[in-house]
């Protein structure tokens, strides 16, 4: 995958997919989630994510107080700790990584931590989330970063018309 080449498309695809989420955001279709969970499984299906990690490469997480938990006993560290070595508050008052790339990113694109990841990244990148339509603002910053978010969209667009 050649991510500046993709990162440009998905900028030129902004206002387009903008569009398209704000009228999905104000009249979603009745059978929304199960659409969304199809295209989602659809795309992640030709879509390998270690091929990219754009998202662990520009992005960090947000650390809840579970992951903080989970993670300093993983390193055998005292929260405190944790928070100290790999930890920052951001603006809005988060846990976040101190730097990008995430320090559990691996050179193959394997995550050293994967088992005991945080939430955000178990979850990320919120396509197949219930109530998708809810969450239009962070779908669409996430095309910007994530190929098969922004194969997602396109999906939708294309089905959705």
């Amino acid at each position: 995958m050649n991510l500046p080449d993709y990162n440009q498309k998905a900028k030129q695809r902004q206002p387009e997919h903008k569009k398209f989420l704000g009228k999905i955001k104000n009249k979603p279709p009745k059978d929304l989630d199960k659409q969304m969970q199809d295209i989602h499984d659809e795309v992640f299906e030709r879509i390998d994510c270690l091929s990219c990690a754009n998202c662990c490469k520009t992005t960090g997480p947000l650390f809840t107080q579970k992951d903080i938990e989970r993670l300093s006993g993983l390193f055998r560290l005292k929260p405190s700790q944790f928070v100290d070595k790999y930890l920052r508050i951001d603006e809005d008052n988060d846990y976040v990584l101190q730097s990008v790339p995430c320090p559990f990113l691996s050179a193959d694109n394997y995550c050293s931590v994967y088992e005991h990841r945080p939430k955000a990244c178990r979850e990320y990148p919120h396509t197949d989330r219930k109530k998708f339509y809810q969450i239009n603002h962070l779908t669409l910053k996430n095309t910007l970063i994530c190929p098969a978010t922004f194969e997602v969209v396109e999906e939708m667009m294309r089905k959705m018309k």
